[in-house]
């Protein structure tokens, strides 16, 4: 059983298929009815308008309609389209069972539990006739499929068939005067429609289930009694001819398969049965854990089944129905019928070869499922699932094709799957022992290899190697050295299909197709919606392959698109150039020719094959939105623009492309205002002066206009702007065009014009022009503003532009092949002139409208508009040089060799692709940019102070780099020493710089410090841990785990620095006893080693006893005791201490120290932060602050600000992977 799909739901009572569509209803116990799509597994539709549950439902053959029936006592008929009911048949007295279509006339057929079969015409919405006879309830009724004959089963335990021919001839006008009389006789006295023709009793209990069989005159019938019955009938009567024993429980529905001879039941024990129809024995039965089935549905054309139960349905095949089949050259093997065939690719001949033994059982799925053919030795291994998984092997008579009458004595072998592997040698899956049997042509182990994966299936992978599939991967196995050569995880892999030249492979699953290469290193992946069925390649590396509806190709790229719409599935054997060979599913070879222009446009488009690319273009006529939208995917908007005729689109992929002249003609075609502004966006960009003005004149942009004559220094033009704007009487807009004049007179006549006389009398007074000022002083009156005393004023006069701005320069650049070749395309050649629409820009300053003019003095304004023209060559001088006349220069051809050295160009430097490549500041700093490397550091760990790194810098520089002196007049060679480095390795590719500080180096600084601190160097110890706080920030480590060790050590080196410095400042405040033995407690709160702890209990011990506080004092006393020192020493003096305190455990002066409750030191003022209190860190060292000192330097490691944002540090490449 091949299940396709399955729905979880309330329980199924009906079904029904669609005979074209891919659909299925479904009607629920709860009364709704559900429409699903099985191929693509959703839910399309829903329909709910019965009161309880609906047991029938059923698709008209042609219509779109559907029927269905409830336990309401209503009939509806839907229109799935329109997505409602639209009609309802009243009559019966009961639940409905089942509902049925006519397949020709306008009738429905209902049974139900008020004993009656109703016909009904749903074309007049009328009732027809009424079929009494059964004595309980009716379970189903069901029209014949060619015959007028209904068949009804009952629970009065019989069933029955009905002759309903005198319905027909009643719907149908009748022909002449005596069969109108009888006619009207029976409207008169009531003749009858419908009569009983057989009643067939048999079934001991109620029958739930009767069908007919499609073609043959059997009826079959399934019952409480827990039996399936066979009946035959001819023209007078009706009898049984064989029982069918296996259910366990009651038996709700069973029919006859259309497409194979078999009988499929199912019942209320949880099993669907399938019998043979023939020996009428079981052949297989499919059980389910704890859902009862209730009906079945077959599909009117295809090998599709669907089976309802209490918790939903689904929808399968009894059998695969893909045809076996290998393609060799041009002859493609396939089994049919029993019988081997050969098809011809190039002649489409199809012969039949040899026949092929029937497997023994009768059981279901014991076709051959692969096949493999080695055309040397012409020799065909077919496996399929007898007993469990078994070959045989055929050898092909050379002279004997096309007999194909005797059966040959195969030779036979049990394994999972088999291929041949070589000329004459094949291989055979031992699943039990997971290894593979090399067998020779006369099936004897040659070979025994073990697999390297647990394999449930193998594939051929070229001569000697197989490819070996697993549940979650596949591997390519080589059989001679035993190696894998290849592995790649994969979803279940069903197919693999290798390309003609074995270099690629596509590797077919449920879904998804992997394209990988014969090592299995992936290329690609394609999912689709639809299960895939098929694949082959064709010459140009191009996958073509099908799913259950589609055609469809996949580029090396993983692009992918439809070719065409399929009717029916198929399987493609061979791809040749248009035509796409194929198998269906009867085993019918076909050639299908496609359209490959798409996919062959998009494959030169993917290897650059310009010149095809043109071609296509002229001659064919690849056009839409879809291509537009995937040569702008691609990235190229140049060739999408040779497609478009429509203007806005043109636009766009104009101004995508940079195109400004094609750009320009479609912004006058369309004409709107965001596209002029557009364009003058790309056309700024580009540099194109002219454009942007002309933009900005056709969308009357007057402030973008005075601002771009402004930067590119047209004063004589911005000074017509300013007219331009007296003209409209924009004030704002003269104002800012006096501005970008320096036109100061100006200004002031236009401040006093718009009556703001303060400001003109400062604008005249400060700048000199006093006889203005004292006639507007004279004005104001009393009201003149003063100016503000003290203040320098400051000239506001734009420089004078030396020499106007013209376009940049462009970069000369050979034509792309497509330009200019095809200029002719997608439009009318309609060539704008490049120095013809330059003359244009200037032309016209359309500007001006001549409603808003007040002053009659147009032409003034708008004369001498053109743009000028720089001289090339006028600012360089250059002068003509003077040539002999005999050195003609003869033009040399484009293709011609140049004979003119031209030096390589130099790459880039080793420097800059280790800044470009990492992040570490080291190798930053190792590569001599000292600048990045401190802007990496200042945002990782917040530092700010870089001159305790200055000298550690200059290392790292000097040591990653390596000076080698060639000759002595040139210049010193400097060589980068990379981090490492081996012979081996390859050139092109660079490592990371050396650098001169390692991790180890620290760890043998501590120890040095260590040892300083315990001998009591304190200022030798800390100048040896602060080079280490120094240093490790330029460090960098491979693994995670030296990661952490460089973070572990920041914080002991930090704890013993902020140690040490508080005891450096005890012995400088010799004078404050009570801060003496402040820091000397606050000293052993720090983190130390036992041993450094013990000097620091014994020293702060010593210190609180001689300033007489006994309490402190014998506080460090029982910490140091409970370290249990090994020193005996400080044991003793510890314990006298204590002795003595005891005697009077007070202190004689206060310290802000209180042991209990716990703090962390202030690394800058020495004081205790208790817990709960707020403090600020430093983001390096990590050392606690009070919050006053936020925005200072860290006092630990004189590296960081307090309390800014860091990221943390980055010492590793594996942090940034």
């Amino acid at each position: 059983m091949l299940t396709k799909f399955e729905t979880k739901s309330n329980r199924v009572k009906g079904l029904s298929f669609h005979s074209k569509r891919p659909w299925i209803l479904a009607s629920l116990h709860s009364g709704v009815i559900q429409l699903w799509d099985y191929r693509m597994g959703t839910l399309i539709d829903r329909f709910d308008e019965h009161d309880g549950p609906v047991r029938g439902v059923h698709f008209h053959v042609s219509q779109p309609l559907f029927v269905s029936g409830g336990d309401d006592y209503k009939i509806k008929v839907w229109n799935y389209k329109l997505h409602r009911c639209l009609f309802t048949l009243f009559g019966h007295l009961d639940y409905i069972r089942t509902v049925q279509f006519h397949h020709e006339s306008p009738w429905i057929v209902s049974a139900s539990d008020d004993q009656t079969i109703r016909i009904w015409n749903w074309q007049s919405r009328t009732l027809m006739s009424v079929l009494t006879g059964h004595n309980h309830y009716v379970m189903c009724a069901l029209f014949h499929p060619k015959e007028d004959l209904v068949v009804s089963a009952s629970l009065d335990q019989t069933v029955r068939v009905w002759d309903i021919g005198a319905l027909r001839k009643k719907t149908s006008s009748p022909a002449d005067d005596v069969l109108r009389l009888s006619q009207m006789n029976t409207d008169f006295f009531g003749g009858v429609d419908a009569v009983v023709k057989y009643v067939l009793e048999g079934h001991d209990r109620g029958v739930n289930w009767a069908s007919f069989h499609p073609t043959l005159p059997l009826i079959v019938s399934g019952a409480d009694d827990r039996q399936v019955k066979l009946w035959r009938m001819n023209d007078t009567k009706a009898w049984e001819v064989d029982t069918l024993r296996g259910h366990m429980n009651n038996v709700s529905c069973v029919f006859f398969h259309a497409k194979q001879d078999v009988i499929v039941s199912n019942s209320e024990d949880k099993s669907i049965r399938v019998w043979d129809a023939t020996k009428r024995t079981g052949i297989q039965t499919f059980r389910r854990e704890h859902d009862r089935f209730w009906i079945l549905a077959a599909h009117p054309e295809l090998n599709l089944l669907a089976a309802g139960h209490d918790s939903g349905m689904i929808v399968f095949k009894l059998e695969r129905e893909r045809p076996a089949f290998s393609v060799s050259v041009d002859s493609l093997y396939y089994v049919k019928d029993r019988f081997l065939r050969l098809y011809e690719f190039s002649t489409q001949k199809d012969t039949q070869v040899i026949p092929i033994r029937r497997p023994g059982s009768a059981a279901l799925n014991q076709g051959p499922r692969t096949l493999s053919y080695s055309p040397t030795e012409n020799a065909v291994l077919i496996c399929s699932d007898v007993d469990g998984g078994s070959y045989e092997l055929y050898i092909v008579p050379r002279d004997g094709i096309g007999r194909g009458d005797t059966v040959q004595d195969a030779k036979r072998g049990v394994g999972g799957s088999a291929v041949f592997v070589a000329r004459n040698r094949f291989a055979v899956l031992e699943k039990s022992s997971n290894q593979v049997l090399v067998k020779n042509l006369k099936n004897e182990i040659v070979k025994k290899s073990v697999l390297p994966v647990a394999a449930d299936a193998i594939f051929y992978a070229g001569t000697g190697n197989l490819l070996c599939r697993a549940e979650d991967r596949v591997v390519v196995f080589d059989l001679q050295q035993r190696l894998v050569l290849g592995e790649l995880q994969t979803s279940f892999i069903r197919y693999v299909v290798w390309s003609n030249d074995m270099e690629n492979v596509a590797l077919l699953s449920k879904h998804t197709i992997i394209i990988a290469s014969k090592k299995l290193e992936h290329r690609c992946t394609l999912h689709e919606t639809i299960r895939v069925k098929s694949g082959a390649w064709d010459d140009n590396g191009v996958f073509m392959y099908t799913t259950l509806n589609h055609i469809k190709y996949c580029l090396p790229n993983g692009d992918n698109g439809i070719i065409r719409t399929l009717d029916v599935p198929v399987y493609i054997t061979k791809v040749s150039q248009n035509t796409v060979f194929c198998l269906d599913r009867d085993g019918k070879n076909l050639a299908v020719t496609v359209d490959a222009t798409e996919y062959v446009f998009k494959l030169s488009l993917l290897k650059k094959k310009f010149d095809q690319v043109m071609s296509m273009i002229r001659s064919s006529e690849l056009c839409g939105q879809a291509m537009i939208a995937y040569l702008q995917q691609k990235g190229f908007p140049e060739v999408a623009l040779h497609f478009v005729k429509d203007e806005r689109t043109r636009f766009n992929l104009a101004l995508e492309s940079g195109n400004i002249q094609i750009a320009v003609a479609s912004a006058k075609e369309i004409d709107k205002k965001d596209h002029w502004y557009r364009l003058g966006v790309e056309a700024l960009r580009q540099g194109n002066a002219g454009i942007v003005e002309y933009a900005y004149q056709r969308t009357k942009n007057f402030e973008r206009l005075s601002f771009l004559y402004l930067v590119t220094g047209y004063m004589d033009k911005l000074s017509k702007m300013l007219k331009i704007a007296e003209v409209k009487n924009d004030v704002m807009g003269q104002f800012h065009n006096a501005l970008y004049l320096g036109d100061i007179r100006e200004r002031i006549k236009i401040l006093e014009n718009a009556g703001h006389l303060p400001l003109a009398y400062i604008t005249a007074s400060v700048h000199g022009l006093h006889e203005i000022a004292e006639r507007l002083a004279a004005d104001l009156g009393d009201n003149i503003p003063s100016l503000p005393e003290g203040k320098s004023h400051s000239l506001l006069i734009p420089p004078s532009p030396i020499m106007c701005g013209g376009d940049w320069p462009l970069l000369r650049v050979m034509k792309g092949i497509f330009d200019g070749g095809l200029d002719n395309v997608g439009r009318n050649a309609q060539e704008e002139d490049e120095e013809d629409a330059d003359a244009d820009w200037g032309e016209d300053l359309d500007i001006v409208d001549a409603e808003n003019m007040q002053n009659e003095d147009i032409g003034m304004v708008l004369e001498d508009g053109e743009v000028h023209e720089e001289n090339d060559e006028g600012g360089w001088d250059l002068e003509d040089l003077e040539l002999p006349p005999e050195l003609d220069t003869p033009k040399t051809s484009s293709h011609a060799r140049s004979a003119v050295f031209i030096a390589p160009t130099p790459g880039i430097p080793v420097s800059q692709i280790w800044t470009q490549r990492s992040s570490l500041a080291a190798e930053h700093a190792a590569a001599g940019n000292f600048d990045t490397a401190m802007r990496l550091l200042s945002r990782q760990l917040g530092i700010r102070n870089f001159a305790p790194l200055k000298p550690l810098f200059l290392d790292l520089h000097m040591g990653s780099h390596t000076y080698l002196r060639a000759l002595s007049s040139s210049p010193v060679i400097s060589v980068a020493v990379e981090r490492g480095w081996s012979e081996s390795s390859t050139p092109n590719v660079r490592g990371p710089p050396v650098l001169v500080f390692k991790f180890s180096q620290l760890e043998e600084k501590l120890k040095a410090g260590y040892k300083a601190t315990t001998a009591g160097k304190f200022s030798e110890a800390l100048r040896i841990f602060l080079s280490i706080l120094h240093t490790i920030p330029l460090i960098v480590v491979e693994s995670r785990r030296e990661v952490d060790e460089v973070k572990e050590l920041i914080i002991i080196v930090k704890e013993y620095v902020l140690g040490l410095q508080m005891e450096v400042k005890r012995r400088e405040v010799k004078d404050d006893s009570v801060r003496q033995q402040e820091l000397a407690a606050y000293f052993t709160h720090c983190n130390l080693q036992m041993p450094h702890l013990r000097l620091a209990l014994l020293n702060a011990m010593t210190v609180c006893f001689k300033a007489r506080n006994h309490n402190t004092a014998a506080n460090f006393a029982r910490r140091l005791l409970e370290t249990n020192p090994t020193n005996e020493n400080q044991a003793k003096t510890a314990r006298s201490v204590l002795q003595a305190a005891e005697k009077n455990l007070t202190d004689a002066s206060q310290l802000n120290y209180d042991f209990r409750n716990p703090f962390v030191v202030c690394g800058a003022t020495y004081i205790p932060i208790y817990r709960g209190q707020k403090d600020v860190s430093c983001p390096f060292c990590s050392s606690r602050f009070v919050p006053s000192q936020e925005g200072q330097l860290c006092s630990v490691c004189d590296l960081a600000v307090i309390g800014s944002d860091a990221s943390g540090l980055l010492c590793s490449p594996s942090q940034i992977r």
